[in-house]
């Protein structure tokens, strides 16, 4: 595999080429300027460099209808390089105890379900927040100030969990920048902390980084059928399945998101195959630490209508009034979930398969 005119590839090119082929950088001066802005720079020295006074204002990128045409082209073409300027750890609850500062937001995958989209407007490629020292400095702080935790909860019994990838996929991150290294050497020091994330890419690289136990990597998985149309651009369920065993040796504790649970014709059936197929696939380390996630699908308006315009068929399954509900996300959105009695009999139905199937999969929560 070669580089071609301009940033394009020659050859066959892997999946890791064919998420990414950086034709341009919009960047923040001092973004660019940063030791971790010119490692971005000299991975993609075929890119154009286009100078933008902030990461969140470049009328290109955000608010551009005209992207919903160009909706995975964008995703694999631009990368941007900002500098995060408000750090906070929020409170969570859920998948963590704590959202931490991203290190990115958006992603060169392309989900048709995916909320990160919705937070630029349109098809809101990678950004890569390049001040990692100043983000990983602010986390040891804050774990500091926590103190041991008190008490165990579903999150952990032991650890306070922070969450590294709300708006981006983690896994994907690490073919950009070293970010994703730091952080998991940052958490490796930290005995009262584990950092997590939710991957749908197998990126092999992130075996060699020594988590040591303190980074949490939760596979998200979903019957062939769903991903084969939902997933789009991700690594194929069958291959994130074969990676678990692997990351568990590698040192890093790996758990479950059984996510989206997508209400169709034939779904129960689906996903009692999937848990089967764990069960005889993966091996006694994996299932001594295993616990899932079980997340019923929410969707969004304005992400349907974008959809219609790049990936119709995922409506299909995706936009099914008959079954759901607007309700108001923490963040102000006006989202679509499941009624409250498809949902709750979807949870208690995926519950049962996996009584049955993967007993030794213990849920940690569902939403």
């Amino acid at each position: 595999m070669t580089d071609g005119p301009a940033g394009t590839l020659t050859g066959t090119p892997t999946p890791a080429q064919r998420l990414l082929q950086v034709r341009t950088i919009y960047a923040e001066p001092a973004a660019r300027d940063s030791p971790r802005g010119r490692q971005v720079l000299e991975r993609f020295p075929g890119a154009e460099i286009i100078e933008v006074p902030s990461h969140w204002q470049i009328p290109e990128l955000h608010g551009n209808a005209g992207n919903v045409d160009r909706w995975v082209r964008v995703k694999t073409e631009t990368l941007v390089l900002g500098v995060k300027k408000s750090l906070s750890a929020r409170p969570n609850g859920r998948s963590s105890d704590f959202i931490a500062p991203s290190t990115a937001n958006g992603c060169a995958m392309a989900c048709a379900y995916c909320y990160v989209p919705r937070r630029k407007g349109y098809a809101n490629p990678i950004t890569v927040f390049t001040n990692i020292e100043r983000i990983t400095k602010y986390l040891r702080g804050h774990v500091s100030r926590q103190g041991p935790k008190p008490e165990p909860n579903q999150v952990d019994p032991h650890a306070w969990v922070y969450d590294v990838g709300e708006s981006s996929d983690v896994s994907v991150d690490a073919l950009v920048s070293d970010n994703v290294a730091d952080l998991v050497a940052t958490f490796r020091d930290l005995p009262t902390a584990k950092a997590s994330f939710a991957t749908k890419f197998v990126n092999r690289e992130l075996l060699d980084l020594d988590p040591r136990g303190r980074t949490r990597v939760r596979f998200s998985l979903m019957p062939e059928r769903d991903s084969k149309l939902l997933d789009v651009r991700t690594s194929p369920v069958a291959e994130r399945i074969a990676a678990i065993d692997d990351f568990v040796a590698a040192g890093y504790e790996v758990h479950l998101n059984l996510s989206p649970i997508v209400l169709r014709e034939g779904w129960e059936r689906d996903w009692a195959e999937l848990l089967v197929r764990l069960d005889d696939e993966l091996g006694a380390a994996f299932k001594e630490q295993a616990a899932a996630e079980i997340i019923m699908l929410t969707h969004n308006r304005e992400l349907h209508e974008v959809n219609l315009g790049w990936h119709p068929k995922a409506e299909d399954v995706l936009w099914r009034p008959e079954l759901q509900q607007a309700k108001r996300s923490e963040s102000g959105m006006w989202n679509v979930r499941y009624r409250n009695v498809p949902k709750r009999e979807g949870v208690q139905a995926v519950t049962d398969l996996i009584a049955r199937h993967a007993p030794w999969l213990r849920v940690r929560y569902a939403f």
